[in-house]
């Protein structure tokens, strides 16, 4: 028997309906913010996450050469393609430019609880204009996405990551070292942090001061301990115009580092509680990483979210979506009965509902039991006495109770027999 590929899941019609049903409310909340949707590849010419991420990040892909001996990799994330993407055609688009995309993605790593090979990712990026405003409106998407689906016991951290890249600066270190020591606290590896301070002559004063700022978490207050007034006060009209737009469970916490070198600014965290331990499931800030593809230096600022895991963190919520249902399930019963029953059938499924029908011939009692298992709300019954009276059926799955309707006049009729 064939298995599926380790860190891969197969996904059944129950959890299917689901995933859409999530899916499509999360696609709504982008479309209703103005947000418009873009679609780019699966794989990619792997020099496009190399040239982010550093050749390391091979081992962790799913890189491969095709046929042509290209160097290709399947994408672990969508940041990269949209940059590429907008360099190469988005770019004369009028500013600000706001896009989301969702799609899987894949990572060749140990799986584990919540983290798979193969997952799904759906992000948005604001292209445009340096402001509170857009960082705030990334934040404002990012949290009505997972409100959108029900999700309750979660917290917004928003920190400002170039406070610490800047106090780094200042201790004369290079791009290259600042990467490292950024790695190490993203990791919160304080004693491999302090050992790097000492390797690199990052003095004492500055080394509590880097380890003060981490520890500042809280309301807007906590900004008033930061030297820098430009960075507190711009972190401070983000928070302003979050709570304008109604956004709750917001805090700051500058000890958010999103270990990733393209990262300049603002920069945020989703926490979802019931996960436990590992808890994220959405990070993002503002960015610099056209430049890196070719184009010219413009302000973004975006998120992903880990669409696998906020389904995860609802299920252990306790919060179960509405199961699909179908509208009407016919039961033909004798082969005239049956003739007439496919006429119905697309008579009612022009009018834009869903219907099936027994395919299979099966007896009364147990078509009854199958159009419960796919949680049919009415069954039609089509026999040879029905037919030869020029009517059917119609039970209702819910009361049980049955009426009998013409059926030229069935279609007329259909939604009054739907919604009783």
């Amino acid at each position: 028997m064939f298995q599926k590929p380790r860190g891969t899941r197969d996904y059944g019609p129950d959890e299917m309906a689901r995933r859409r049903w999530a899916e499509d409310r999360m696609r709504a909340e982008a479309l209703k913010c103005g947000v418009r949707e873009i679609q780019m590849p699966i794989f990619e010419n792997l020099e496009l996450f190399t040239t982010k991420s550093g050749s390391e990040i091979v081992e962790e892909l799913y890189a491969f050469k095709d046929k042509g001996g290209r160097d290709i990799a399947l994408r672990p994330e969508m940041t990269a393609q949209v940059m590429r993407f907008y360099v190469s055609d988005l770019a004369v688009l009028p500013k600000p430019l706001k896009v989301f995309y969702f799609g899987p993605c894949f990572r060749y790593e140990n799986p584990q609880a919540g983290r798979f090979r193969e997952f799904s990712q759906i992000g948005a990026e604001i292209i445009g204009a340096n402001t509170p405003e857009t960082d705030a409106e990334v934040i404002a998407l990012a949290v009505s996405m997972v409100e959108s689906v029900g999700l309750k016991d979660f917290v917004v951290r928003i920190g400002y990551i170039g406070i610490l890249r800047r106090m780094l600066e200042e201790s004369g270190l290079s791009d290259e070292k600042i990467s490292e020591g950024l790695h190490y606290l993203d990791k919160n590896e304080e004693k491999k942090f302090a050992q790097f301070a000492r390797d690199n002559a990052i003095p004492l004063e500055k080394m509590a001061s880097i380890m003060a700022i981490r520890k500042l978490r809280g309301d807007t207050t906590v900004l008033e301990q930061l030297d820098s007034k430009e960075e507190g006060e711009y972190l401070r009209e983000v928070m302003e115009c979050l709570s304008s737009l109604e956004v709750k469970n917001c805090e700051v916490d500058l000890g958010i580092v999103r270990g990733l070198d393209y990262y300049t600014g603002m920069v945020f965290e989703i926490d979802a509680l019931s996960l436990g331990a590992e808890k994220q499931v959405c990070g993002g800030g503002s960015y610099e990483l056209v430049p890196l593809f070719g184009g010219e230096q413009v302000f973004t600022t975006g998120f992903a979210l880990g669409f696998d895991r906020v389904l995860i963190a609802l299920e252990n919520e306790g919060l179960e979506p509405a199961k699909q249902t179908l509208d009407v399930y016919i039961v033909p019963i004798g082969d005239n009965a049956r003739r007439k029953a496919l006429e119905i059938v697309a008579s009612l499924r022009e009018s834009n509902l869903s219907v099936d029908f027994d395919t299979m011939r099966r007896s009364l009692s147990k078509n009854l039991k199958y159009a419960a298992s796919v949680n049919t709300k009415k069954v039609i019954i089509l026999g040879e006495r029905e037919l030869s009276k020029g009517i059917v059926t119609v039970r209702d799955m819910i009361s049980g109770e049955q009426k009998e309707i013409e059926i030229k006049s069935l279609e007329s009729n259909i939604d009054e027999i739907l919604s009783s």
